[in-house]
């Protein structure tokens, strides 16, 4: 589902900071070699969460979802110079394709991977977070969260993406389908949770901002 007209859509993009060369490259081998390439975070999207990286000026970065790494791209611009970002992605088959372009980055020394469950590797990470990315399994939003969230600080910013699941978040919810609704519930939570406040923003498939009181 697209929330807003592709003329819009566009217009955003042209009013918004360029998208850096090498993640053009990126969306580009992703779009010819990788299935279900449209999961690439994209131009739009990326910027925004470099802006809300950067505002943050994270020491440590968390990202659970690496896919191609353009997000972990993204996020990393505005690590602080000493800062680390650790990426998970379930998916090992795609590691060698992302460590090709955080070394091309510039961020390659900074950008740690982890293979394999985030719920296994999560608990046994030793820092503490500063921005957390939360874009793997839907199914797994809300163990997502908690394991995170026992790594985060007050101040820290938890961002969940896809949280509007283009669209069925308001449509009648199916029998089956056991990831929205699984979303509804997360969505329901992270508002009344009083261990962070929360926006919601209408962002690409949805982008949740929490900020750990």
């Amino acid at each position: 589902m697209h929330f807003l007209s592709p003329a819009i859509e566009d217009y955003i993009r042209n009013h918004s900071e360029g998208e850096p060369e090498l993640l053009c490259e990126l969306t580009r081998e992703t779009h010819l070699k990788v299935i279900q390439p449209r999961m690439i975070t994209g131009h739009y999207q990326g910027r925004v969460l470099s802006m809300l990286a950067k505002l943050v000026n994270p020491k440590y970065i968390l990202e659970i979802g690496t896919y191609t790494g353009y997000s972990a791209l993204c996020l990393a611009e505005g690590l602080q110079k000493t800062g680390e970002l650790h990426t998970i992605d379930i998916n090992e088959e795609l590691h060698g394709m992302q460590r090709r372009y955080f070394d091309k980055s510039g961020f390659g020394k900074q950008i740690i991977q982890h293979t394999g469950n985030a719920l296994d590797i999560v608990p046994n990470l030793q820092m503490v977070f500063d921005l957390v990315f939360i874009d793997a399994e839907k199914n797994d939003y809300p163990n997502y969260f908690e394991a995170v969230l026992k790594k985060t600080r007050p101040g820290s910013v938890i961002l969940s993406d896809n949280v509007l699941w283009s669209g069925k978040v308001v449509e009648p919810l199916k029998a089956k389908d056991r990831a929205t609704k699984t979303l509804l519930e997360f969505n329901k939570k992270l508002q009344e949770d009083p261990r962070v406040e929360t926006v919601l923003l209408p962002i690409r498939d949805g982008l949740t901002l929490s900020r750990v009181r």
